[in-house]
């Protein structure tokens, strides 16, 4: 894929990028791993200091920033500034908290005396040159989930961003710059995806982390785990929407179309399968349908806008693939199901609801990267979790019920990273994020998050 920003309005390329070559890598590396050597001495109030003048010059930005973004992968520019905002809360909030986070840890005094030792600490050490493989889709808050935790640690950062945002990757290094961080602390790398294995196999690069298809993280993974080096995987997504009996029926379809077409429907962590107990079946169907048939499909500039174009017309290609397929296997869609009628130039794709879904069509297993939902009847509690866990992916996962038994039911059997009761999946700089099974492993935000690239040391003291 060329490293080029190309409108998905219309389908017209505004930019091409030279990929660096492999002296350009080599120095950027270099520089990332001597600037590591200083910046893993810095004081947390130093570090501190950095990223809060980054969240304010973001602050600043936010309007440019935004309309880059939806030039590059199309998400409604509303949603754009919406994320650059989201960006900046996360970097004030590890800003503060990181000193506490990754604060000295005392055994109890029994067992340290039981070890022997007159006294032991644990500490949290900083690992190294991160390398940060990161995906279009959230171009923006997906390099800075990793790189306010990151940076705050002591590590450096080199991003090998997605090819079609190029401009937003660039941003991101000049704005670490701006902040005053010193030369090598971010760097962004212009390079194909070819080149990311020699990158992970330098010995100056010491972990990676890579949000991004199933496919993508088995190669890196496959790497790293030669090379013995720490990886947190953030891959697909097939989250269950779980409605029972008692939920508030008007609140659960707002939020699942929301869930659904959130950054176009492209997001790992939207609701894809929408499970729904037959007493409420047909009214939730009815209701779902209705709404998602409301919403406005068009220019991502336009504030009006709810749904913009797919990021790449691939993606629209295998999005008609999966309803094509389900459609012929016997489903129906309620509405959507196609391209939107005269929509001749850009990426655009209907909002879509597919009932009478069944384990033959490729959409009951794979996941539709898209504003198309799928629609299951189960008669209970027990068939609803076997639903949402036949599934590859793990991420995460809403279930609407007022019943606690249910809830415990579901807190209990659904295998995902996050259960989340009467309102919508989202990622908070607070809790941690991240799945099982192949949507991953490792964690991201809060304190789990900074600790995954951290040496956890223990500093054991004799008799003194």
């Amino acid at each position: 894929m060329p490293i080029a920003t190309v409108d998905p309005a219309t389908g017209e390329t505004l930019k091409t990028f030279d990929a660096l070559d492999d002296g350009d890598v080599e120095r950027r590396i270099a520089v990332a791993a001597a600037a590591y050597t200083h910046h893993r001495t810095t004081s947390f109030e130093k570090r501190s200091a950095l990223l809060n003048r980054a969240a304010d010059l973001l602050d600043e930005d936010r309007d440019a920033i935004a309309r880059t973004m939806t030039t590059e992968m199309g998400k409604p520019v509303t949603a754009a500034r919406a994320e650059a905002a989201k960006c900046a809360k996360a970097m004030r909030w590890y800003a503060e908290r990181a000193a506490g986070l990754l604060a000295d840890e005392h055994p109890d005094e029994a067992d340290v005396h039981d070890s022997g030792a007159s006294r032991a600490v644990v500490r949290y050490r900083p690992l190294g040159v991160v390398l940060a493989v990161m995906p279009w889709n959230f171009p923006l808050w997906q390099v800075v989930r990793f790189a306010a935790p990151a940076l705050m640690a002591g590590n450096t950062g080199l991003l090998k961003h997605a090819s079609n945002v190029p401009q937003t990757a660039l941003y991101l290094e000049d704005l670490f710059r701006r902040a005053g961080y010193p030369e090598g602390c971010f760097q962004t790398l212009l390079v194909g995806s070819g080149a990311v294995e020699g990158i992970l196999r330098d010995p100056r690069v010491a972990a990676a982390t890579l949000t991004g298809s199933e496919p993508a993280g088995r190669a890196v993974a496959a790497v790293a785990g030669d090379e013995i080096k720490r990886t947190v995987l953030e891959l697909g997504g097939s989250d269950p929407f779980i409605v029972m009996p008692s939920a508030d029926l008007d609140r659960a379809v707002a939020t699942a179309v929301t869930a659904r077409v959130q950054n176009n429907g492209q997001s790992c962590i939207a609701a894809k399968r929408f499970i729904v107990h037959e007493d409420v079946h047909d009214a939730f169907r009815d209701r779902f349908t209705a709404a998602m048939r409301e919403l406005r499909v068009g220019d991502p500039m336009d504030e009006s806008t709810d749904v913009g174009p797919l990021a790449t017309e691939q993606g629209r290609a295998d999005l008609e693939e999966l309803v094509d397929d389900a459609v012929g296997h016997g489903a129906e869609a309620t509405c959507g199901g196609r391209r939107p009628p005269g929509a001749e130039r850009g990426w655009y794709y209907e909002p879509t609801v597919l009932t009478g879904v069944t384990e033959a069509m490729r959409i009951h297993r794979e996941e539709a990267f898209g504003p198309v939902a799928t629609l299951y009847r189960v008669a209970g509690p027990e068939e609803a979790v076997a639903l949402a866990n036949d599934t590859p992916f793990g991420l995460s996962s809403n279930a609407w019920t007022r019943d606690r038994a249910e809830q415990e039911l579901f807190s209990r059997d659904i295998e995902a990273g996050g259960v989340f009761f009467n309102g919508m999946t989202a990622s908070h700089p607070a809790l941690p994020f991240g799945g099982v099974k192949r949507s991953g492993y490792g964690r991201e935000l809060s304190g789990h998050g900074i600790r995954e690239f951290c040496n956890i040391t223990t500093l054991w003291h004799g008799e003194e």
